[in-house]
């Protein structure tokens, strides 16, 4: 990291952290930020459910909501960018303060409640999305539809055409009874409703599914049964947690997902298990946690093909994309890899 960075990520930590991020987006779209271009070689070049990367490192939803930076993030050094969640409709989400540092932990609580601006305000800037870029938007419901399945299925109908991948995000755990739907009957309905609207597109793309770390081995088998009897193309392994377990920052009890350093051990079991269950036949993506190369290659062993991060950039800044990926590069060729891929699952029984 920079000097420039280190001096930036100390003044954003003077603000309450959802200041901070606000302000960090206007910094971004004012080019305040390291945009080291494409970070890709052929070690690092993949592919997953038909989308080729530049590198397997990407941006997790959340961090960009409402595709207000999509161009200088698409510089940044990441392999594919993940935008939203986004609802049908606008909504505030719950109320502030909602959004926690644990510095300590190097880990982030969280209870946004799917704020954003809606889908048509994210179609009209996703029309004018880079083009060389790999972008995906996280689909969400609206805290008051009569119809959450349906709202899934609205959002992609609506942002489709600007869109390389779509994401169901059924873990949030700051909507009231959204990761019901991860329950096998809700959730094959659900999916049911997306891929139909995803094949009735002029241009079909792939959709994948984000779940919870929280699910015992028996809800991860049905996630996994239903993933694969209705096509969905790839799994994110995982979203943030309920669990406190270990924390030791002043916020470690409010209320909300807990995101960061504390979440990489528990995600990545998850991930080896869901590889396991699926046979390696299912293409997966890990999150939680991810910091360092390190981390980003052990997801990669335990079974994933890609990964994504976001809370580490809190605490490392966004040079952590390039410097990932750079540094995952040496990994590979160290092990005697040829690519990505090669990698995949190669240390799963580690972690399971």
């Amino acid at each position: 990291m920079k000097l420039a960075e280190k001096l930036g990520l100390a003044a954003l930590h003077r603000f309450d952290p959802e200041t901070a991020h606000g302000l960090s987006i206007k910094a971004l779209r004012a080019g305040l930020a390291p945009m080291p271009g494409p970070v890709t070689s052929a070690r690092l070049a993949t592919e997953i459910a038909g989308l080729r990367l530049p590198n397997p490192v990407g941006l997790a939803a959340g961090f960009d909501k409402n595709g207000e930076v999509l161009t200088p993030l698409s510089h940044a050094g990441f392999g594919f960018i993940e935008v939203g969640a986004v609802t049908p409709r606008p909504q505030p989400g719950n109320p502030k303060p909602r959004l926690f540092r644990l510095t300590e932990d190097k880990a982030a609580i969280n209870r946004f409640g799917f704020n954003n601006e809606g889908m048509e305000v994210m179609a009209q800037r996703l029309a004018n999305r880079p083009a060389d870029a790999v972008i995906g938007l996280n689909l969400g419901a609206n805290k008051d539809s009569d119809d959450r399945p349906g709202d899934f299925a609205k959002v992609l109908a609506h942002c489709a055409a600007h869109l390389d991948f779509a994401t169901v995000n059924v873990s949030s755990p700051n909507t009231e009874k959204l990761r019901d739907l991860q329950g096998k009957a809700a959730l094959g309905v659900l999916l049911g409703g997306v891929i139909e609207t995803r094949d009735a597109l002029p241009r079909p793309l792939p959709i994948f599914l984000k779940i919870a770390p929280d699910l015992t081995e028996a809800e991860l088998q049905d996630i996994a049964d239903v993933a694969v009897e209705t096509g969905v193309d790839a799994v994110i392994a995982t979203n943030t947690t309920l669990s406190r377990e270990g924390l030791r920052s002043a916020h470690k009890s409010e209320q909300g997902g807990l995101s960061g350093a504390p979440l990489f051990e528990k995600s990545t079991r998850v991930l080896a298990k869901l590889s396991q269950l699926t046979e390696g036949n299912l293409p997966l993506i890990g999150v939680g946690g991810v910091s360092t190369a390190d981390q980003a290659y052990a997801k990669i062993c335990a079974g994933a093909s890609a990964v994504q991060f976001y809370t580490a950039m809190v605490y490392g800044g966004l040079s952590l994309a390039a410097e990932i990926a750079q540094d995952l590069d040496d990994l590979l060729a160290q092990d005697g890899f040829d690519t990505v891929a090669q990698a995949v699952g190669s240390k799963r029984g580690d972690w399971l």
